[in-house]
């Protein structure tokens, strides 16, 4: 034990700096000032972003405008301290906006004192779940949100996004349904008998900037200039007063105070659901950005466990200091990547200059349209609905494809309760996984013209009547040990004069007891039928499991070949040939008795 420690003494600080104290590593890094240059810049063109952005977030939450200011805080700062990624910009993000919402909205009316102390209790949530997975390197359960579940989940999550901001958009009100679209119906009759022109006019001015500046100007914050125009023109015409339109008003100077959270156990089960699926979603949104961010450019080194730790614990800040659940941001990394951002202090730049407009600028907000807001999510969004993925998805693997389409139905049918569609794409995408490996691929092979092995029900090509090959593509294990049995079994019976079944095992990757012994018992069932069984090209471990458990001992040694020719070989001089083929074949001759002719590829 004693050397243990010695050896290991060195390796331990360095252990502890990168799982709890991970900005140590790129903290030195500031004292050169081409590093603290940039991400001052990028810090503060995201800060340019953010605040616009998270206020429409938190309205999209059915929260107050400014605790997507408090959200955009502490927790961006805390996530860029802990997290793996340097660039990665944490926050309020569209889809945990709409997440928290579906959770709250049956139990607590949107801005109530209640609806807000549940979303600080389920940011909570989101972060102690995060943290545990961090803690316990459970990163790989996020694996199983496959890509087909999140891109039909993202696709409808787009949808009832951009459909819920149709009523701030054209200036109406409208009830409330059970299920989303009965609410966007009703939203569509409401604008049907009276539609707030003004507001409409504000819609369209603020899309028609956030859309064209950046095809002419990409360095200038669209969102920002799209702001301080719709801003400055309500403050110009009294667009509350004179026109009655819907503003931001009053926002609480200050800093978010610190508070321990409020738990209501009664409601604790009701939100653990969507609070793991949250947690879940949420990093998956975050590793993403920060891996494709990766590969593209930084080609830095990623850690998914600090990073479900850096997004737990912005999450737990967020619930201390009055802020909702936080992810990263896709839109916002992109900027603080283009912007130059070096290290996570950019993030920290960003938090400040959230908190010294909370301190400082509140007032000026106070015209801000609520059209504004909802256009900002309405543009945020757009992106987040792809069709073509699905349809590479089908020409890929067509389960994957109708994966995607089915989540996308549930999730808009069963809008607002979201989580119903996650859970049951996780649980089809599981589903036909298991079934997949329960009936993997089994091919018969042949020779081709040219003498090579190759598929024959691909390739239409003849096999022989008295050997048969078959290559068995997956792992072997109880889930379809019986399949496997009963495809050899039907080959055997499907041929008559067969006389050897020859199993290319090289795509067996692994085997588990149900497996050796079905083979084991296969082997003997076939040989008094007066088949011989033979097993080629098996994997090295493979094959010290069947030492071990006797199948490959001396008594059956000679029916395990290191490859195909080998085992053909064995086979054709156990038989009587006749020509070109067995005696007793009914076939013209047999392809498999023909080699590879020398010099074809």
């Amino acid at each position: 034990m004693r050397k243990f420690w010695v050896k290991n003494a060195k390796k331990i600080p360095r252990y502890l700096k990168t799982r709890f104290l991970p900005f140590l590593e790129w903290l030195p890094e500031l004292r050169a000032s081409s590093v603290l240059k940039a991400d001052l810049i990028a810090g503060t063109t995201v800060a340019l972003v953010i605040v616009p952005q998270s206020m429409a977030y938190a309205q999209l939450a059915g929260l107050p405008t400014y605790y997507g200011l408090y959200a955009s805080f502490l927790p961006v700062i805390v996530s860029a301290l802990f997290g793996s990624s340097r660039q990665l910009a944490t926050g309020p993000v569209a889809v945990i906006s709409l997440l928290t919402a579906s959770a709250l909205e049956p139990i607590a009316s949107s801005g109530s004192e209640g609806y807000i102390a549940y979303a600080i209790m389920l940011a909570l949530m989101v972060g102690m779940f995060q943290i545990a997975l961090g803690l316990l390197r459970l990163g790989v359960l996020v694996d199983f949100l496959s890509h087909p579940v999140v891109l039909g989940f993202t696709n409808a999550a787009a949808l009832i996004i951009a459909t819920s901001q149709l009523g701030k958009l054209l200036g109406v009100v409208a009830e409330k349904s059970d299920h989303h679209y009965e609410t966007v119906w009703n939203i569509f009759v409401a604008a049907s008998e009276f539609t707030h022109w003004p507001t409409v006019a504000m819609s369209v001015m603020a899309i028609a900037l956030m859309y064209l500046l950046p095809r002419f100007w990409q360095k200038i914050p669209a969102i920002l200039i799209a702001a301080v125009l719709t801003t400055v023109v309500s403050w110009a015409i009294g667009f509350k007063e004179n026109f009655g339109g819907a503003i931001v008003g009053s926002i609480p100077e200050g800093l978010p105070s610190f508070a321990l959270p409020t738990v209501d156990f009664s409601y604790l089960l009701d939100l653990a659901g969507v609070a793991i699926a949250i947690s879940l979603i949420g990093f998956m949104e975050a590793f993403s950005v920060a891996k494709s961010m990766s590969m593209r450019k930084t080609r830095q080194h990623l850690d998914a466990n600090q990073e479900l730790l850096g997004q737990g614990l912005g999450n737990l800040a967020a619930s201390m200091f009055q802020g909702y659940a936080v992810s990263g941001s896709f839109s916002r990394s992109a900027v603080n990547l283009s912007a130059g951002a070096a290290t996570g202090f950019s993030s920290v730049v960003t938090g400040l200059l959230v908190a010294a407009t909370l301190l400082f600028l509140t007032p000026m907000l106070y015209h801000m349209p609520q059209a504004m807001l909802a256009s900002v999510i309405i543009m945020a969004v757009i992106g987040l609905i792809r069709v073509k993925p699905i349809i590479d998805a089908w020409k890929v693997q067509k389960h994957d494809a109708v994966v995607a389409v089915i989540t996308f139905v549930l999730t808009l049918a069963f809008a607002p309760h979201l989580e119903n569609g996650i859970i049951i794409g996780v649980l089809l995408a599981l589903g036909l996984f298991v079934y997949r490996i329960m009936r993997p691929n089994i091919s018969l092979i042949s020779r081709d013209h040219s003498g090579k092995f190759a598929d024959a029900r691909r390739r239409i090509l003849e096999t022989c009547c008295s050997i048969a090959m078959l290559r068995f593509d997956g792992p072997l294990f109880f889930a379809n040990t019986g399949y496997f049995s009963d495809q050899v079994l039907r080959a055997a019976a499907s041929a008559e004069g067969l006389r050897y079944i020859i199993v290319d095992a090289s795509s067996i990757t692994e085997i588990d007891s149900t497996g050796e012994h079905m083979l084991h018992s296969l082997a003997r069932e076939l040989v008094d039928s007066n088949i011989t069984f033979i097993v080629t090209r098996a994997k090295p471990e493979i094959m010290e499991i069947f030492e071990r458990t006797g199948f490959a001992s001396p008594e059956w040694s000679e029916y395990f070949t290191a490859t195909r020719e080998e085992a053909l070989d064995y086979a054709i001089k156990q038989m009587k040939i006749c020509g070109d083929k067995p005696c007793g074949c009914t076939r013209d001759k047999c392809p498999l008795m023909h080699k590879p002719k020398l010099g074809t590829v």
